[in-house]
């Protein structure tokens, strides 16, 4: 399955790009492995930025601009976007 992820704010200066496209196995996966992928494809976020499939805590997930997520284990599917920004985005 594809998964869309976008980067706003300091995640897309690290990131050094707006967005990526991660192909993941089976129909469903879960916000970790997102996370754990996104650091494998970009090694600039891997270990001070998302470690163990969380984010550090200056960073937040948001499933399709809809809902902030934290828990690894949240269910992400084909369908969804997962945004990584700022934890104080939006003020």
């Amino acid at each position: 399955m594809k998964v869309r992820v976008e980067f706003y704010g300091m995640a897309r200066q690290r990131a050094g790009r707006g967005q990526i496209e991660l192909e993941l196995p089976g129909r469903s996966t879960h916000l970790g492995a997102v996370l754990e992928a996104v650091a494998a494809a970009l090694p600039d976020l891997a270990g001070e930025w998302i470690a163990d499939g969380r984010l550090h805590a200056t960073l937040a997930a948001n499933l399709d601009g809809e809902r902030f997520v934290s828990d690894p284990r949240t269910s992400v599917s084909e369908e969804n976007c997962v945004l990584i920004l700022s934890a104080d985005a939006g003020g």
